[in-house]
């Protein structure tokens, strides 16, 4: 392992970045739970206000969502006039449609055009609340798609349902509940959760999640899924990109985590990142195998070098890197590198080119007290790339898993049902002509499908008699 340097002339000394200070919120979550919700456009419109417009304005195309969104907002109306709308009812002989101040009319329209009718006549209010009801628990799992794998779905599911609300009795218990605790639901929208004085619960991914997982007596830790890096980190990059004249990104990806990079690269600004020339992938045969897919999700050219071992447990990945980085700032006048790698191995290209410039990306739980110490005294800035929103390499982790999958299968399993077939024939001496066979085939064959047992193992099953 190289020597840590004291100290480097290219830069002067900065701060190590306090990640506890860095944090910065996402709002992806609450936008999708607030326009499901039915928070008022209005709110989305606000710039200063947590639910974002853009979210709302990809929610109104979804059939689901929409069907969803109309009839919480139905059930909140009549929530917050229920007296109200009860008196017209009883003393006006008025419906739901005839009370466009108190039961929002645009609401009742869109779901009829969506092909939900809330508005038969009912004889009692509390019989429109239970069928809203019974409406939203037979569509919300039609919603589900819209949030990430991570979050527990049962608990997000359990906040749109009624306690008891398919029969009278709910209803009545939730109105009551809901009127006097009013000012702590968020927008004054209602939902099902231990009504207290948390404050705006819509505020942030951050602590609506923490919150969520909290009244099911759970807790929730990877906050890299509900929070971004912060902005002095990004205006850090940004400000090292603006300053350079050609970069180029350098990865030890033995040292590092490709979806880690990945998601970080996917939350800085695709104008500025246009000024990185190109990627270097040092790839060791130990490293992840999700590497060779980078290029794909990338608008940035990757270059993928694949280092062979002569010895299995010697790398070198970082003999590789130095030289590799001093051609480009020699023969191709790269004058600034991004180093993506925890390991203290590169300082080695550091001291071998002292008029270039360098920003390095580290993890957490990779990168040693002494490293970073001796990063802050050289001067040289870093950031985490496990501190930036996480959520945003969901693509490429699903990617490399079903590769994966798909690569297992087919090394497992070699069966061809036209050879299967001819093998059974010959076997059993049943002689059978082709349209039999063709009948034979689309009735017992081609409706074959995968059996999985409780312990994992699989098994194929045929249609039988």
């Amino acid at each position: 392992m190289a020597e840590l340097p004291l100290s480097h002339d290219s830069a002067q000394p900065v701060p190590a970045l306090d990640t506890a200070q860095a944090s910065s919120h996402t709002y992806g979550i609450i936008s999708r739970v607030s326009y499901l919700l039915g928070v008022p456009t209005r709110i989305f419109k606000n710039p200063h206000e947590p639910p974002q417009w853009e979210v709302y304005e990809l929610l109104e195309k979804n059939r689901n969502a929409r069907i969803i969104r109309h009839l919480c907002t139905l059930r909140t109306a009549i929530e917050r006039n229920f007296d109200r709308i009860h008196d017209k009812m009883k003393f006006e002989f008025k419906t739901i449609t005839s009370m466009p101040e108190l039961v929002p009319a645009e609401s009742i329209s869109q779901l009829s055009q969506d092909g939900v009718d809330v508005a038969r006549r009912h004889s009692r209010l509390v019989q429109y609340v239970v069928e809203i009801n019974r409406q939203i628990t037979d569509r919300i799992n039609n919603c589900r798609e819209l949030f990430p794998l991570w979050l527990n779905w049962a608990y997000l599911r359990n906040i749109f349902i009624m306690p008891g609300g398919l029969q009278e009795s709910g209803p009545k218990e939730a109105i009551q509940i809901y009127y006097q605790k009013q000012a702590y639901y968020p927008y004054q929208v209602y939902l099902n959760w231990p009504a207290s004085d948390s404050g705006n619960i819509l505020y942030h991914d951050k602590k609506f999640v923490a919150l969520l997982y909290q009244w099911n007596h759970d807790v929730f830790t990877d906050i890299s899924k509900v929070s971004d890096t912060g902005r002095y980190a990004k205006a850090s990059i940004y400000d090292f990109l603006a300053e350079s004249k050609q970069t180029v990104l350098v990865v030890d990806c033995e040292n590092s985590d490709p979806y880690n990079l990945y998601a970080a690269l996917q939350n800085l600004n695709s104008d500025t990142l246009a000024k990185i020339s190109k990627i270097i992938l040092f790839d060791d045969v130990h490293a992840a195998t999700a590497w060779d897919l980078l290029d794909n999700y990338l608008s940035l050219p990757v270059e993928r070098m694949l280092i062979e071992r002569i010895k299995q447990n010697k790398s070198l990945v970082d003999i590789r890197l130095t030289a590799e980085a001093c051609r480009e700032h020699y023969q191709n006048q790269v004058d600034s590198f991004i180093i993506v790698s925890s390991d203290s191995d590169y300082w080695a290209l550091i001291s071998s080119l002292p008029k270039a410039r360098f920003l390095v990306m580290v993890e957490h739980e990779k990168c040693g007290f002494g490293m970073k110490a001796a990063l802050a005294k050289a001067g040289i800035f870093y950031c985490y790339i496990d501190d930036f929103y996480s959520g945003a390499s969901e693509e490429l982790k699903f990617s490399a898993l079903l590769r994966e999958l798909h690569r297992y299968i087919q090394q497992s399993l070699h069966l061809n049902v036209n050879a299967m077939m001819e093998s059974a024939f010959q076997s059993t001496r049943i002689v059978m002509s082709d349209a039999e066979k063709r009948q034979f085939y689309n009735q017992y064959i081609k409706p074959m499908h995968l059996v999985i047992a409780k312990n994992g193992d699989v098994s194929i099953e045929l249609r039988g008699r």
